[in-house]
C-alpha cells in the first residue's frame, strides 16, 4: 500500500533516497525494487527491526540481489546525515506527528541536494476533522497525531525551507472508512467484527486491480492522505 506515486517523484536506479519516518518499510521495499540506495530511518524499534528483516529477505531475491540499503534508528529533527546527502526524500505520515513540523521540514531540506526531490505525505483535514469529532481516542492516543493540516499550511512550511511544489496527489479513499469504523466502534476494539470484515476488504484490495481502480476514482472524493511534491532550488 504505496502513498507516494514513485514515478512522479522520479525514481531511478542508483538514486540515494531517504525514507524518512519508513513504518514497516512500505515505502522501502518499492524504492529498492527499483534500484534505490535506500536509507530506512525511523524512531520505532519494533518498526526498524521489521523493516529490516523485509529488506533482508528482499535481498536474497535474484532481481534485487546486492541492493545497498540501511535501516537506522533516526529523528526526523535531527537527521545523522551530512548537508545534501539525498537525491529523493519520501517522509510518509510523519509530519503530524512530530512536535516541531517547521523544523523537521528544514532538515529534511538541509539533507537534500540541490534540484533534488521530496514526496511529504499527511493525514487530509477532512478525514481528521471527522475522526476527531467522532472519538476523542483519537488525538489522545500515545504517539498519534497532534496537529491537522490544510494543504497551503504544509506547503508554506516547505516553501519556508526552500522546496518548490510542483505536484499534488490524493490517495487511500478505502483507509479513510477503515479509520471511520474504527472512531465508532472505538480505536481499542480491533477485534470488533466490522473492524476485521473491512480489514479482509482493505487485503483483498491489495491484490485486486479492479479494487485499486476504484480507489483510485474515490480518492478525489474521500482521500485519506494528500501528497505534496516538491523539489528543492
Amino acid at each position: 500500500m504505496l502513498t507516494v506515486d514513485f514515478d512522479r517523484l522520479a525514481v531511478g536506479a542508483g538514486d540515494v533516497v531517504l525514507d524518512a519516518g519508513c513504518g514497516f518499510g512500505r515505502h522501502s521495499m518499492e524504492l529498492l525494487s527499483r534500484g534505490a540506495v535506500v536509507y530506512s530511518m525511523d524512531t520505532d524499534m519494533e518498526s526498524l527491526r521489521k523493516t529490516r528483516y523485509s529488506m533482508a529477505m528482499m535481498t536474497k531475491e535474484p532481481r534485487v540481489r546486492g541492493s545497498r540499503y540501511l535501516v537506522h534508528f533516526g529523528d526526523a529533527l535531527n537527521t545523522p546525515y551530512k548537508d545534501e546527502s539525498f537525491d529523493l526524500i519520501i517522509c510518509a505520515e510523519v509530519m503530524e506527528h512530530v512536535s516541531d513540523d517547521d523544523r523537521a521540514c528544514r532538515e529534511l531540506a538541509r539533507v537534500l541536494k540541490k534540484n533534488g526531490r521530496i514526496a511529504i505525505t499527511v493525514p487530509t483535514i477532512f478525514s481528521e476533522a471527522l475522526y476527531d469529532v467522532l472519538t476523542y481516542e483519537y488525538f489522545t492516543s500515545p504517539g498519534g497525531h497532534i496537529r491537522k493540516y490544510f494543504p497551503k499550511e504544509l506547503a508554506a512550511i516547505m516553501a519556508r525551507n526552500g522546496l518548490v511544489l510542483y505536484g499534488v496527489g490524493f490517495k487511500h479513499a478505502f483507509h479513510t472508512v477503515w479509520w471511520l469504523i474504527r472512531s465508532v466502534v472505538g480505536l481499542h476494539h480491533e477485534a470488533h467484527p466490522l473492524t476485521a470484515a473491512y480489514h479482509r476488504f482493505l487485503h483483498l484490495g491489495l491484490y485486486s486491480g479492479f479494487m485499486r481502480r476504484a480507489e483510485s476514482f474515490f480518492n478525489y472524493f474521500f482521500p485519506k492522505s494528500i501528497v505534496l511534491y516538491a523539489w528543492k532550488k
